[in-house]
């Protein structure tokens, strides 16, 4: 017998060695369960290869009659398939609960293999814990065995491999392909609850490979996010599905994701909203597990936007795995109704992504009463001919009390000066919270509060911090004495946050109105002995009179210790009901003369004492739905009221004052200026009803005859001299034409 023939006859006679006591081997790893069987193949020939191929099938059925190690993890792992050699099911797995282990783990697994592993947990994301673990797939042919290199972990499996789907079966998105020898660098983690592992064997090739154990759980770190998903990761949170005050999450990518994976998220609010996201948990770290390596920066970056889409004029924050430093607990806040926020991935991940984060994101209510002021926090303008009248408030947008500052909102109200304007603004409420001051002195206090300048009245701001305005409760009603006024908030930093973030009571409320349109004239009569007011001052038509209800105020002021008397002279109303329209006269904040178009001829004039009148003026309203289509005249003069005798006569002692008051009124106890008698107007009260009063003719006739006589002779005298001038002139005229006429004949 040659050589060949020799050696043939001595593999065949070891291979059947093997088979035939293949009993023994299964007891021998029963009892040494870390003992590896190796077979030295290197003399086999190819014939050989096909005999062992042979043999497979009672390599299955021994392995497959008493297992790999009935002892190790017997109730770990998994439920058999009937009818099949190595496929098994494990269901709501946890952590140290479910052992995926390939066939005769931590022996040498058989020869063509074909195993499924169909794992499931009961929250997402499915984990396979093979970091760091043993892995041993390979079946490479070498000619001496125990001289194969080792390949490292990879994905260039020619022989044994196992495969790893996202989902239930290999319909699912394919994970990867591994095979080699060493520790699996990573664990891998699904996207969802379910995960099938792959494990193919080639028919032929060396016992040497112990093959694999999993641990499966899942991610402890699971969140559902509230909101619509397209695909994979493309998000939309809108703030219908955010309660008021509340806030709401998304988290980073933690499972696998090919490589050059765009995920997106958009936050969406109603009109008028802004939004806030912060990261409350934030880590770079670098690409551990990539999919497909990639040497240059920012392999993956998070970018937010102060858009509702990718805009690269908008990027308020850019994050890269290689230069980025966290930043937690920061604000950014949008501009608008919306933010986008972006992550791309050049490499993929088998295990989340290098960027981890934890975002939490509200949205603030961010309308407004008046026009924002550019360049301010919460400043609004507030103007007559875009909005004559409304409510305003404390800022809607409580974010801006987040502040380590303090907080100041000023409220401007302007109004063109042509057009004569007031601003009536009531405080109706306040909801004023702990101060770590008392409210004594409101105005240097620091303590929450609200001032109200007006430029046209120095000296005179009104100060609130809490429920009574001097000495008096809300509503707290300032009216301005031109056409503009000023009102801020102040709020101390030391409780901003913790008073009014997110509360939803605001910290106080109002309501505003332009009055006295330009019909009504100037709003301020100066101190005089007589005055008037005639309205309408202008045309409705000029300045738009007819298109809004009107509301006049003028402040009368009175010359000090005088009395006044006023009269409604001329009054033409076209309403009837006082409702509808009135005249009213206001003096210290009293009501004291009402007029409507009902009321008789002795209600419409009336006489103020000088003791009443304590703040030097009174305001005069009137109010009317009918704009443009009343007029009246209101007169008044300022009288000096004389003491009566102890019999009754009227004490004269008070004329000495040149002018002042030389007139005594007839029938009353008072008198007028001297320049007031005559003059065209009734200045004297009852004037209208009695015959003697300083209008009167016999009065008027005996106080300018002397006058009229001077002027009689003055007139005369002028006229003769203009006579006498004229007679010259033609005398002259005639004295230089008669010498001609002599020479002519």
């Amino acid at each position: 017998m040659d050589g060949n023939s020799q050696t043939e006859v001595s593999n065949r006679r070891t291979l059947g060695m093997f088979c035939g006591e293949i009993e023994q081997t299964r007891s021998f790893i029963s009892e040494t369960s870390f003992v590896k069987v190796i077979f030295d193949v290197q003399n086999f020939t190819e014939e050989t290869y096909f005999s062992f191929d042979s043999r497979v099938e009672q390599q299955k059925e021994v392995f497959g009659r008493y297992g790999p190690n009935p002892v190790l993890y017997p109730f770990r792992r998994g439920e058999i398939v009937p009818g099949t050699y190595c496929e098994r099911i494990f269901t709501d797995c946890k952590l140290q609960s479910c052992f995926v282990q390939s066939p005769g783990y931590p022996s040498v697994y058989p020869r063509n293999l074909h195993c499924k592993y169909y794992l499931n947990t009961r929250l997402p994301f499915i984990k396979l814990y093979i970091e760091n673990e043993e892995f041993n797939i390979d079946g490479q042919r070498c000619e001496n065995p125990m001289m194969c290199p080792m390949r490292p972990v990879g994905s260039d499996c020619p022989y044994d491999f196992i495969r790893i789907y996202d989902g239930k079966n290999e319909q699912a998105p394919l994970i990867g392909t591994f095979c080699g020898m060493g520790r699996f660098p990573h664990s891998i983690i699904g996207s969802g609850q379910d995960i099938m592992v792959e494990f193919i064997s080639s028919p032929a090739g060396p016992f040497l490979n112990t093959g694999f154990h999993f641990n499966v759980g899942n991610w402890p770190g699971h969140v559902e996010s509230a909101g619509s998903r397209n695909g994979t990761c493309d998000w939309v949170f809108s703030s219908d599905t955010v309660e008021q005050g509340q806030e709401s999450i998304f988290l980073s990518l933690a499972h696998w994701y090919k490589a050059g994976t765009s995920c997106s998220y958009l936050i969406r609010g109603r009109p008028g909203e802004i939004v806030r996201m912060y990261f409350p948990s934030f880590r770079v770290r670098p690409i551990e597990a990539p999919i497909r390596p990639y040497d240059g920066d920012c392999g993956e970056t998070l970018i937010i936007y102060d858009s509702d889409r990718p805009d690269d004029s908008r990027i308020m924050k850019m994050f890269c795995d290689t230069f980025s430093r966290p930043l937690e607990k920061h604000d950014f806040i949008s501009s608008g109704s919306s933010m986008f926020v972006k992550f791309d991935s050049r490499t993929g991940s088998y295990d989340g992504s290098s960027l981890y984060y934890w975002a939490q994101y509200d949205f603030f209510n961010n309308t407004h009463y008046g026009r924002p002021v550019e360049d301010s926090v919460c400043d609004e303008l507030f103007e007559s001919y875009v909005r004559p009248e409304g409510r305003f408030g404390s800022p809607l947008n409580t974010l801006i009390y987040k502040t380590d500052e303090d907080v100041r909102c000023r409220y401007s109200f302007k109004a063109p000066r042509y057009q004569y304007r007031r601003i009536l603004v009531t405080i109706n409420d306040t909801h004023f919270k702990h101060n770590e001051d008392a409210c004594l002195d409101c105005l240097n206090d620091a303590v929450d509060k609200i001032i109200i300048r007006d430029p046209f009245r120095n000296g005179t701001d009104v100060c609130i911090c809490d429920s009574i305005v001097h000495s008096q409760r809300l509503p707290a009603i300032v009216v301005s004495n031109g056409p503009s006024l000023e009102l801020s908030l102040h709020v101390d930093r030391r409780h901003a946050t913790q008073n009014y973030f997110k509360s939803n009571i605001p910290i106080f409320e109002g309501t505003y109105k332009f009055i006295h349109s330009p019909i009504c004239g100037p709003t301020v009569m100066a101190a005089a002995s007589e005055g008037s007011i005639v309205y309408p001052k202008y045309e409705p038509y000029v300045y738009g009179g007819y298109g809004e209800d009107v509301h006049c105020m003028w402040e009368v002021k009175v010359s000090p210790e005088r009395d006044l008397w006023i009269s409604l002279e001329r009054m033409d109303f076209s309403l009837e009901d006082c409702s509808q329209e009135v005249l009213e006269v206001e003096v210290s904040g009293r009501r004291v003369f009402t007029v409507c178009a009902t009321a008789p001829e002795e209600a419409r004039s009336l006489t103020v004492k000088s003791k009443d009148i304590r703040d030097g003026s009174l305001i005069v309203h009137f109010k009317s739905q009918a704009p443009g289509h009343s007029n009246f005249q209101l007169t008044w003069t300022e009288l000096v009221e004389l003491p009566r005798n102890s019999d009754g006569t009227i004490m004269t002692s008070k004329l000495s004052a040149p002018g002042e008051c030389k007139f005594v009124c007839p029938g009353q106890a008072a008198c007028i200026h001297e320049d007031l008698v005559c003059n065209g107007v009734h200045n004297c009260p009852g004037s209208n009803n009695t015959n003697m009063h300083d209008e009167a003719p016999e009065i008027c006739y005996a106080r300018t005859s002397a006058h009229l006589n001077y002027v009689a002779l003055g007139l005369g005298a002028a006229g003769g001299a203009v006579v006498a001038v004229g007679v010259i002139i033609l005398v002259c005229r005639n004295c230089r034409k008669r010498p001609e006429n002599d020479t002519s004949f």
